[in-house]
């Protein structure tokens, strides 16, 4: 297999995991929303744990992808396609992304005490909004725009 198909393979796989550690945490959290947002403080403790126990293992798998789709990215493009403006587009909504996934939980994500009020929990809808909108955006431009 040449390295070309190597890297390519590497760079969608990278990029799955990533979106896939997305979709899983919001699966998760629409699952433990009731218990996060109501009235028993002691089982808003636990799954509140148990939601920071998740996090740190899902940021683990969403870094390792997001890693692998840079390094991936960088070495498609040293070695095979060149530096087009395509390329920078991609790049820059990448950036992009992280910029404002990580903004956003430190704005909203961090203060969040449980248990919270649902309108409060819909932060991390609108987290998942941005992030979603974003891999859209990414996807939208590499099969259709490069």
């Amino acid at each position: 297999m040449e390295l070309h198909s190597v890297l390519r393979f590497l760079h969608v796989v990278s990029f799955a995991a990533w979106f896939g550690s997305v979709l899983a945490s919001l699966f998760l959290l629409k699952t433990l929303e009731p218990k996060l947002t109501g009235a028993d403080e002691k089982a808003a403790e636990e799954y509140s744990a148990l939601l920071r126990k998740y996090v740190k293992l899902e940021t683990k798998v969403a870094d390792a992808g997001v890693i692998g789709v840079i390094l991936s990215g960088i070495l498609l493009a040293l070695l095979y396609h060149g530096w087009t403006l395509w390329v920078y587009v991609k790049s820059a909504l990448v950036v992009l992304q992280i910029a404002l996934t990580l903004g956003y939980i430190v704005r909203a994500i961090q203060p969040l005490k449980y248990p919270c009020m649902k309108a409060e929990f819909g932060r991390w809808y609108r987290l998942f909004g941005i992030s979603l909108t974003m891999f859209a955006l990414v996807l939208l431009c590499s099969f259709f725009l490069l």
